[in-house]
Formats: structure tokens, C-alpha cells, sequence
């Protein structure tokens, strides 16, 4: 385990029994309110990313966004949103994938990426690659590539790798 990835694990929470009975949640707050912590983590993505030709940080709703946000700045590119349905006000593809028990959707914009466009999408938790997923087939629905997915948390034993369409992804932390 890296200095950072260590440092990460210290530092978040664990909330038993939340949202669920059994769930054992990971609080990134405790990350978020340490600054110099927060700028190590989007330093160590900036280095990973430098020299990928990246032009697009993708986001996906709501995390993704503090940590999309704060990368696509220190990359000096754009920023991209994955939403939830009824939330972004213009013309918007979207991607129903399927949850343990039913059905989600994400959308994007319909301009929001060029073909050809070199993505790294971003959230906070790999969990079961579901929301993931959806957000990798947006994106190249759009006809641009992701070079990687990125995360800060990757809850290992959910396999959610598996559902990420054979994209590379990278977490900085692994439970």
C-alpha cells in the first residue's frame, strides 16, 4: 500500500448499519475536510494523467463531482457531468442499467463530449460498477474513449471491475 492510498485509508470513516442494516459505509468527509490530503490525492491523479492527452475529466453524480472537478483544473481541461435523470436542462442522451433489486439511469449532455475526445471518468467508490458502466457506455456513445476510470475507494469483493466494459481503472485505496 502507497504512503497516499495508506493515508486515505486512515483518514476516512466507517458509519456501521448506513444506509442499511449490514452496511458498512465509507465516509469520505473526513478526506474532504483535510486539505492537504485533498490536494495529495488530486496531485497523485494529475501525475497519473499528465501525459495521457486527456481533454475531459467525466464526473458522475455527486461525488465524482468534488473529485472530477478539482482533477479536470489541475489537468487544465474540461469537466463533464453524469447526472441522475431530470437534472441536466439541455438536450441529453441517457443509459438504464440494472441495480440488485430494479433499474437506474444516468444522462450527459448530448454536446458534452467530440469523438475522439480522451476521457478519465471519475466518482468516489467502485462498489458494484453499475452507475460506472452506464457512465463508460454514455461516453462512448458520444464517440469519445476513456482512457481510465478512477477511484478513491474500490470495495474489491463487489467485483464492480467487472462491470466497467474491459476500461482500466485505477483506485487509490482497496477494501
Amino acid at each position: 500500500m502507497s504512503d497516499l492510498s495508506q493515508k486515505v485509508h486512515e483518514t476516512l470513516r466507517d458509519v456501521p448499519n448506513f444506509p442499511h442494516e449490514g452496511i458498512v459505509f465509507k465516509d469520505i468527509t473526513p478526506v474532504l475536510a483535510d486539505g492537504v490530503l485533498f490536494g495529495e490525492i488530486i496531485e497523485a491523479w494529475r501525475e497519473r494523467y499528465a501525459s495521457q492527452n486527456i481533454t475531459s475529466v467525466v464526473g458522475i453524480e455527486s461525488r465524482g463531482f468534488i473529485f472530477g472537478a478539482a482533477l479536470a483544473n489541475a489537468l487544465g481541461v474540461g469537466f463533464t457531468l453524469v447526472r441522475k435523470p431530470g437534472k441536466l436542462p439541455y438536450e441529453r442522451i441517457g443509459v438504464d442499467y440494472t441495480l440488485e433489486y430494479g433499474t437506474d439511469r444516468v444522462e450527459m449532455h448530448v454536446d458534452a463530449l467530440k469523438p475522439g475526445d480522451r476521457v478519465v471518468v471519475i466518482d468516489d467508490l467502485l462498489a458494484t460498477g453499475g452507475t460506472c458502466g452506464a457512465s463508460i457506455t454514455l461516453v462512448q456513445e458520444l464517440g469519445a474513449v476513456v482512457v481510465e476510470c478512477a477511484f478513491l475507494i474500490e470495495l474489491a469483493f463487489l467485483k464492480g471491475g467487472e462491470r466497467l466494459k474491459g476500461v482500466p481503472y485505477h483506485a487509490l485505496t482497496v477494501y
